[in-house]
Protein backbone atom coordinates (compact mmCIF):
# COMPACT_ATOMS: atom_id res chain seq x y z
CA UNK A 1 0.00 0.00 0.00
CA UNK A 2 1.77 3.25 -0.97
CA UNK A 3 0.46 6.90 -2.43
CA UNK A 4 2.03 7.99 -5.23
CA UNK A 5 2.29 11.64 -6.87
CA UNK A 6 0.71 12.02 -10.40
CA UNK A 7 -0.03 15.06 -13.33
CA UNK A 8 -4.22 15.41 -13.15
CA UNK A 9 -5.39 14.37 -16.78
CA UNK A 10 -2.41 11.76 -17.21
CA UNK A 11 -3.52 7.93 -18.04
CA UNK A 12 -3.66 6.05 -14.27
CA UNK A 13 -0.73 3.81 -13.76
CA UNK A 14 -1.83 0.29 -12.54
CA UNK A 15 -2.12 -0.21 -9.25
CA UNK A 16 -2.82 3.75 -8.31
CA UNK A 17 -5.86 4.07 -6.69
CA UNK A 18 -8.11 6.39 -5.59
CA UNK A 19 -7.27 9.47 -7.58
CA UNK A 20 -6.82 12.74 -5.34
CA UNK A 21 -6.98 15.94 -6.87
CA UNK A 22 -4.77 18.44 -4.71
CA UNK A 23 -5.51 21.41 -7.03
CA UNK A 24 -6.74 25.19 -6.15
CA UNK A 25 -9.48 24.52 -9.47
CA UNK A 26 -11.17 21.91 -10.68
CA UNK A 27 -10.35 21.36 -14.58
CA UNK A 28 -12.17 24.35 -17.02
CA UNK A 29 -14.83 23.32 -19.55
CA UNK A 30 -14.97 19.39 -17.69
CA UNK A 31 -18.03 18.21 -16.59
CA UNK A 32 -18.31 17.31 -12.94
CA UNK A 33 -19.41 13.91 -13.73
CA UNK A 34 -16.12 13.37 -16.19
CA UNK A 35 -13.33 13.93 -13.34
CA UNK A 36 -12.60 10.64 -12.50
CA UNK A 37 -13.41 9.35 -16.23
CA UNK A 38 -10.65 11.88 -17.81
CA UNK A 39 -8.20 10.85 -15.43
CA UNK A 40 -7.99 14.17 -13.66
CA UNK A 41 -8.78 12.96 -9.98
CA UNK A 42 -11.75 10.99 -8.23
CA UNK A 43 -11.89 13.40 -5.43
CA UNK A 44 -11.11 17.02 -4.81
CA UNK A 45 -8.68 18.10 -1.86
CA UNK A 46 -8.10 21.86 -2.46
CA UNK A 47 -7.27 22.30 1.05
CA UNK A 48 -3.72 20.63 0.31
CA UNK A 49 -3.28 22.82 -2.68
CA UNK A 50 -0.90 25.91 -2.61
CA UNK A 51 -2.57 29.39 -2.22
CA UNK A 52 -3.75 31.14 -5.52
CA UNK A 53 -1.16 34.10 -4.46
CA UNK A 54 1.62 32.09 -4.06
CA UNK A 55 1.22 30.33 -7.66
CA UNK A 56 0.77 33.77 -8.70
CA UNK A 57 4.00 35.14 -7.25
CA UNK A 58 6.08 31.85 -8.14
CA UNK A 59 4.53 31.76 -11.91
CA UNK A 60 5.16 35.91 -12.63
CA UNK A 61 8.56 34.91 -12.50
CA UNK A 62 10.14 31.41 -12.28
CA UNK A 63 13.00 30.52 -11.33
CA UNK A 64 15.29 28.65 -9.13
CA UNK A 65 15.81 31.15 -6.29
CA UNK A 66 11.71 31.25 -6.54
CA UNK A 67 11.11 28.05 -6.54
CA UNK A 68 13.26 27.55 -3.22
CA UNK A 69 11.31 30.41 -1.56
CA UNK A 70 7.67 29.13 -2.91
CA UNK A 71 8.62 25.68 -1.41
CA UNK A 72 8.99 27.34 2.07
CA UNK A 73 6.10 28.86 1.70
CA UNK A 74 4.01 26.43 0.90
CA UNK A 75 5.47 24.16 3.66
CA UNK A 76 4.42 27.37 5.75
CA UNK A 77 0.82 26.97 4.22
CA UNK A 78 0.63 23.46 5.06
CA UNK A 79 1.09 23.83 8.33
CA UNK A 80 -2.28 24.98 9.66
CA UNK A 81 -4.07 22.53 11.44
CA UNK A 82 -6.22 21.52 9.52
CA UNK A 83 -3.52 20.62 6.73
CA UNK A 84 -1.75 18.85 9.19
CA UNK A 85 -4.49 16.80 10.18
CA UNK A 86 -5.38 16.22 6.33
CA UNK A 87 -1.42 15.04 5.90
CA UNK A 88 -1.45 13.04 9.05
CA UNK A 89 -4.37 11.26 7.22
CA UNK A 90 -3.14 10.42 4.24
CA UNK A 91 -0.07 9.42 5.98
CA UNK A 92 -2.20 6.90 7.82
CA UNK A 93 -4.48 5.64 4.43
CA UNK A 94 -0.85 5.44 2.59
CA UNK A 95 -0.36 2.45 4.97
CA UNK A 96 -3.82 0.58 4.13
CA UNK A 97 -4.31 1.49 0.47
CA UNK A 98 -3.04 2.71 -2.08
CA UNK A 99 -3.71 5.83 -3.40
CA UNK A 100 -2.21 8.98 -5.90
CA UNK A 101 -2.21 12.89 -4.88
CA UNK A 102 -2.68 14.58 -8.38
CA UNK A 103 -1.96 17.73 -9.76
CA UNK A 104 -2.06 19.76 -13.33
CA UNK A 105 1.73 20.53 -13.82
CA UNK A 106 3.61 18.99 -16.40
CA UNK A 107 6.92 18.87 -14.51
CA UNK A 108 6.68 17.33 -10.91
CA UNK A 109 9.89 19.13 -10.02
CA UNK A 110 8.47 22.19 -10.06
CA UNK A 111 5.03 21.37 -8.74
CA UNK A 112 3.66 21.60 -5.21
CA UNK A 113 2.89 18.17 -5.41
CA UNK A 114 6.89 16.83 -5.08
CA UNK A 115 6.66 19.06 -1.79
CA UNK A 116 3.54 17.52 -0.63
CA UNK A 117 5.34 14.18 -1.71
CA UNK A 118 8.40 15.67 0.82
CA UNK A 119 5.59 16.40 3.60
CA UNK A 120 3.94 13.03 3.56
CA UNK A 121 6.81 11.03 4.01
CA UNK A 122 7.66 13.66 6.66
CA UNK A 123 4.89 12.31 8.44
CA UNK A 124 5.14 8.10 7.92
CA UNK A 125 3.55 7.80 4.49
CA UNK A 126 4.43 4.63 1.96
CA UNK A 127 5.54 6.43 -1.09
CA UNK A 128 5.37 4.73 -4.13
CA UNK A 129 8.33 4.53 -6.27
CA UNK A 130 8.81 7.37 -8.78
CA UNK A 131 7.49 5.38 -12.29
CA UNK A 132 9.07 7.76 -14.97
CA UNK A 133 6.24 8.03 -17.94
CA UNK A 134 8.75 7.64 -21.39
CA UNK A 135 7.50 10.08 -24.29
CA UNK A 136 6.79 9.56 -27.49
CA UNK A 137 8.90 10.01 -30.20
CA UNK A 138 7.11 11.38 -33.53
CA UNK A 139 7.87 9.04 -36.40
Amino acid sequence: MSVRAVRSGDPRLPGEGLRIGTVRHPPRGVRKADYARRDYFDLWLPELSPSAELVHWYLAEPSDERWARFAKSYRREMQAPACQRLIDLLAGFSREADFSIACYCEHEDRCHRSILRELLTEHGARIAPVKRRTSRSSK
